[in-house]
């Protein structure tokens, strides 16, 4: 929080180019904590990084249980890379969310997340950039069909797909 020239409290956290960004700390889900809690720490944005990199990185987050911040290294590759690979990027984004909002609770949202995400990606061809396309519509839409059938709460690290083998 700023004070503005006029004395005011500026609530809203914002960049050097005048852009709102949430400076709160969060938790693994991509959840705001209070200012000054502890929290996980944020991946930078605008990272352009190779596609084995970004692989390599989103499956590390997987593994630790923080989606949201998968999501992320998805969107940058989304955003930087060629148009061609966006569609895998945008749906790998998205069920990287899809599985977020699963393991905060949000079972529609989480749901439908996974399935739009598997849509978006199902009719890839191959295995781009060694990513188990096959595997992960699978893995999205058994999901989808738990969280929806109201299963136990989801925990994203135990949940985590194989984005290069499927399910474990």
């Amino acid at each position: 929080m700023d004070e503005g020239e006029d004395g005011a409290v500026n609530t809203r956290d914002r960049d050097a180019e005048g852009r709102a960004r949430s400076a709160r700390p969060r938790d693994g889900l991509g959840r705001p904590l209070p200012y000054g809690t502890p929290g996980v720490e944020r991946q930078p944005e605008g990272v352009v990084r190779t596609s084995a990199q970004t692989v390599r990185e989103a499956q590390r987050l997987l593994d630790a249980g923080m989606p949201f911040h998968a999501h992320e290294v998805f969107e940058d590759a989304w955003k930087s890379g060629p148009g061609a690979a966006a569609p895998l990027w945008r749906g790998l984004a998205q069920l990287a969310v899809g599985l977020t909002h699963a393991a905060r609770g949000n079972a529609v949202g989480g749901a439908r997340l996974l399935r739009r995400g598997a849509a978006g990606i199902e009719g890839l061809d191959g295995r781009p950039y060694g990513v188990d396309v096959p595997g992960l519509v699978r893995w999205a839409r058994e999901l989808a069909g738990r969280v929806t059938d109201g299963g136990p709460a989801v925990d994203a690290a135990r949940e985590a797909p194989r984005l290069a083998g499927g399910l474990e």
